[in-house]
């Protein structure tokens, strides 16, 4: 990597806390084996503690990619199979009923051309999700009073209760037929706790977490390590005034959660999340010991929809990019993680990771060796987060010196 390149990313971090926007930011940049960690900033809006290397973050959807990896591993261990029907283990979605529109009432189904496979699941094509086209419709709304989505005011429900509630409603459209965000990485974690018959949490410890040293990864953060957690903003889009959205002590964090959501439950640091992204690019092995097979992370990180599936896709990078404030644009999806098929920007065509709600970013490039990680507590209820997230790969990508 390029020094003076290297010095251009620290300017481009410290310009965004010295606006006033972003409190504080811990940045990662990797290329092959080198490792560049910049921590500017700090905890509070108000100032308090500064960032350090090892401050825990709320990953958001950022989770997305980490979590997959416990399907992963039951894929190489043929405990599950790709088009093995997922009612063997959640009859919960057996029997599924499909909306004749996406704005019907409820109860105006008509039968599921066939049933859920476990490839649906892992490729977020199973039927339904958090979609753009369904804002408030009867669909929509039963999904959000049932407690099926985070980050909203009533809790999630244990995993069975959850399970049971998306069972009781339709789909929204029929299974493999669509993309849609969300819902299948929490789907996940309850399919592998079944599979395994041990909590999702202690799965992914055993064999994700612990082999690849993320101690500080997991769904909530110890008591012994709560002052290394900033508080969450989600400033007020109107006015930009900082709002505290989760609290380290007492907040939503500082105890196990009733339900690990594989879509965006996990806390991490810029290290351990270096090393999961590592091991990736080295083709499943970290420090000589095999994670996942070579063939389940090239499956993991190339595109696996179809042009028809990855409409809503491209809607949201075409036709909503003022509200997704440029997030999303990559083309593709791979199994957890987007997947980028064509170069709108700096990054190559196979770079593949995602972005977290939380003002969270990790991906990694195979072409050029490069991991990058970037951690905020800045949500993206304004654009400020999104922006420093694409300044930094934009700063990144000129340091690095093929």
């Amino acid at each position: 990597m390029d020094r003076n390149s290297l010095r251009k990313v620290r300017a481009v971090l410290e310009r965004h806390v010295e606006s006033g926007d972003i409190p504080g930011v811990v940045a990662l940049v990797g290329h092959r084996d080198e490792t560049h960690v910049e921590a500017v900033g700090t905890m509070s809006h108000d100032g308090g503690a500064p960032m350090t290397r090892d401050t825990i973050f709320r990953m958001a959807s950022t989770s997305k990619p980490v979590t997959m990896a416990a399907a992963a591993i039951l894929l190489d261990e043929c405990r599950i199979r790709l088009d093995d029907l997922v009612e063997t283990w959640l009859p919960e979605l057996a029997d599924r009923r499909v909306l004749k529109r996406i704005d019907s009432p409820l109860d105006d189904t008509v039968p599921a051309r066939r049933p859920i496979t476990v490839r649906d699941v892992l490729t977020s094509t199973f039927g339904i999700g958090m979609d753009i086209a369904a804002l408030g419709t009867p669909i929509a709304t039963a999904i959000i009073e049932n407690g099926l989505t985070p980050d909203l005011p009533q809790p999630m429900p244990e995993p069975d209760e959850w399970i049971r509630r998306l069972g009781a409603l339709p789909l929204m459209n029929h299974p493999g037929e669509r993309w849609q965000y969300q819902i299948a990485s929490d789907v996940l974690g309850v399919l592998v706790a079944r599979v395994t018959g041990q909590p999702f949490e202690t799965f992914l410890r055993e064999r994700v977490f612990g082999p690849l040293g993320m101690k500080d990864t997991g769904f909530h953060v110890p008591a012994d390590a709560i002052d290394r957690l900033p508080p969450l903003y989600a400033p007020d889009p109107r006015t930009g005034e900082f709002h505290v959205w989760d609290e380290p002590a007492d907040g939503r964090w500082s105890r196990p959660p009733a339900f690990p959501g594989g879509g965006g439950g996990l806390v991490s640091t810029v290290d351990d999340f270096h090393a999961y992204f590592r091991m990736l690019l080295n083709g499943g092995v970290h420090g000589g010991e095999r994670v996942l097979s070579r063939p389940v992370v090239q499956l993991m990180t190339t595109n696996r929809l179809t042009p028809e599936q990855t409409a809503a896709r491209e809607a949201l990078a075409r036709d909503l990019v003022h509200l997704s404030h440029g997030q999303g644009q990559h083309g593709g999806w791979g199994l957890g993680m987007a997947v980028r098929t064509y170069r709108g920007d700096y990054a190559p065509i196979g770079q593949f990771g995602w972005d977290g709600g939380s003002g969270t970013s990790a991906y990694a490039d195979p072409v050029n060796g490069v991991t990058g990680i970037l951690l905020t507590q800045v949500g993206m209820t304004v654009p400020n987060a999104a922006r420093l997230i694409h300044d930094f790969w934009t700063t990144v990508y000129q340091a690095v010196d093929a």
